[in-house]
């Protein structure tokens, strides 16, 4: 059966508060839907995604098509993201202080090292790309601003993971449980192996366990706001070994991350 976006994001229902708008959030849910993969929907695989009643899924496409967040295609009578996401994605991109002020050092990093550098921030159980600096002459590897990475099996995420407080940490790891049911165990030894890494070196590692091709190394980033961000080098494991990473490069994130912290951002 396929799973909802709840049980995919790993995503609990909030408890009965008075203040929490139902209708808000199914509409927030509806736009979260058209990250699964797919970036055209219909009303019916939005109600498939969602777990929402199709009528209900039909009055909230509506509004977002009226209000400039999603687009009709009466061609393929299917529903896209429009330019409203973009500006509000865009919106909190260039505002965001920490990422213009680090890039001149990522961009160093990244060309000592021959590998992309990115800085992520997270967004349930995933991280998200916010800048991504790559080596003057390499192409590899390009992520793309917004792109989504499994907080489980990336270096980013299991650095995150690591960073945070003990409960904010049991929350996440509840979460994922749910949200992997009976995979969980093929995650958890490298969300263990996470804390073990970054209690004893300060930075966490992804080995072949997001794609099997990719070596890559994570730290966390603390905002003077309380945020936690990622820094996380990544490049072809026949370019970098897990040798390297652990030898030097790791630690060369690390002192990267405590360089942007030093900005006072």
């Amino acid at each position: 059966m396929t799973k909802n976006i709840k049980e995919l994001e790993g995503i609990e229902s909030p408890q009965k508060d008075r203040k929490f708008v139902e209708a808000l959030s199914r509409g927030l849910n509806v736009l979260r839907a058209f990250s699964q993969g797919s970036v055209i929907l219909g009303n019916q695989d939005i109600a498939r995604l969602t777990g929402l009643p199709k009528p209900t899924v039909s009055r909230m496409t509506y509004t977002l098509t009226q209000l400039g967040y999603l687009s009709y295609s009466s061609q393929l009578e299917k529903y896209q993201l429009s330019s409203g996401v973009l500006a509000l994605g865009y919106a909190y991109v260039s505002n965001l202080k920490v990422r213009q002020l680090a890039k001149p050092y990522m961009d160093e990093f990244a060309r000592r090292n021959n590998m992309s550098v990115g800085l992520t921030c997270r967004d349930r159980l995933y991280m998200i790309y916010v800048e991504n600096r790559l080596p003057p002459d390499a192409s590899m590897l390009r992520m793309e601003i917004g792109l989504k990475l499994p907080m489980a099996t990336t270096s980013a995420g299991r650095a995150y993971f690591a960073a945070i407080p003990d409960d904010d940490r049991e929350i996440l790891r509840s979460n994922m449980v749910k949200k992997y049911g009976d995979r969980w165990p093929e995650f958890e030894p490298g969300l263990e192996q996470a804390l073990s890494d970054y209690k004893t070196h300060g930075f966490c590692l992804s080995l072949g366990d997001w794609d099997r091709n990719i070596n890559s190394a994570g730290v966390p980033v603390f905002l003077q706001d309380g945020t936690v961000m990622a820094l996380t080098c990544a490049a072809p494991s026949y370019l970098v070994t897990a040798e390297q990473l652990k030898g030097s490069i790791a630690h060369e994130l690390a002192m990267l991350a405590s360089d942007i912290e030093s900005l006072g951002v």
